[in-house]
């Protein structure tokens, strides 16, 4: 398989982060050039109503069903190949797009022999794909967790506000002083109204991948409800995205395909 591209959206509540991450998804499946995986870790799950794909198993459930039956398990079951078995089930195979959603937070229980074998196997599925897209909760809170690793970039999405705008350096500077294994980051504007305005400037330290447009296709979308696989391949915002994209996996192989 050619050199994967693994890409984590992060940003503050209301910077259009899951809008982007579909969006790169779609397009990504539209370059026809390996097979697509998605992973909503945000715990206010949405990332596959905007791809139109109907979930019914979370890794969050499957980790409490483990904890819960581990005692009862069938003599010869282990507890490896039951949770091998199970996020075979979590994932959900769509057209040209898979989804793993990570769903509920951890409760009050031990979860480390759990979270340990899921590592273990996530990291192998992760494997069979070219394209992997992290839509990852607001904030910064996973970034303490330390469940963006070993990505090669990391988006920061953030509207052109000074609040929206700060609020990305922090989450980007946080990354980078927790040590974490990503490769680049970067900062991308969501919503744009016309061109980005030089407020855009107290983002300085983040580079700007790049801007998306206010479309207002996307909009209507989300009004209704519905998904935005029925969004066209021409509008602002999938263009915006295309080019997005264009420029990540450009930026990948000037440094010879490593994170």
């Amino acid at each position: 398989m050619r050199d994967r591209l693994s890409v984590a959206l992060a940003g503050k509540g209301g910077t259009g982060k899951t809008t982007i991450a579909a969006l790169l998804l779609l397009e990504m499946r539209d370059r026809g050039d390996g097979p697509v995986l998605g992973v909503d870790a945000d715990p206010n799950e949405n990332l596959g109503e905007l791809l139109g794909l109907e979930v019914r198993h979370t890794i969050g459930q499957l980790r409490e069903d483990v904890l819960t039956h581990i005692a009862a398990l069938p003599p010869g079951v282990s507890k490896d190949r039951y949770l091998e078995y199970g996020l075979h089930q979590c994932l959900v195979e769509g057209p040209g797009v898979d989804l793993l959603v990570m769903g509920r937070g951890e409760g009050p229980k031990c979860y480390c022999m759990v979270n340990h074998i899921l590592r273990k196997y996530l990291d192998v599925l992760s494997q069979n794909y070219r394209y992997i897209v992290v839509d990852n909760e607001a904030g910064m809170e996973h970034l303490s967790r330390r469940t963006t690793q070993d990505i090669d970039v990391l988006l920061v999405a953030a509207r052109e506000d000074p609040v929206s705008l700060r609020s990305a350096v922090r989450i980007a500077a946080l990354a980078q002083e927790l040590g974490l294994r990503v490769g680049e980051r970067y900062l991308v504007l969501s919503d744009v109204d016309g061109e980005p305005s030089p407020a855009a400037e107290v983002a300085r330290q983040l580079p700007t991948i790049g801007w998306v447009p206010h479309d207002e296709e996307v909009a209507r979308l989300a009004r209704e409800g519905r998904p935005l696989v029925e969004l066209a391949a021409g509008s602002p915002a999938r263009r915006a995205v295309a080019e997005v994209l264009e420029r990540l996996i450009m930026a990948k192989e000037e440094r010879g395909g490593r994170p």
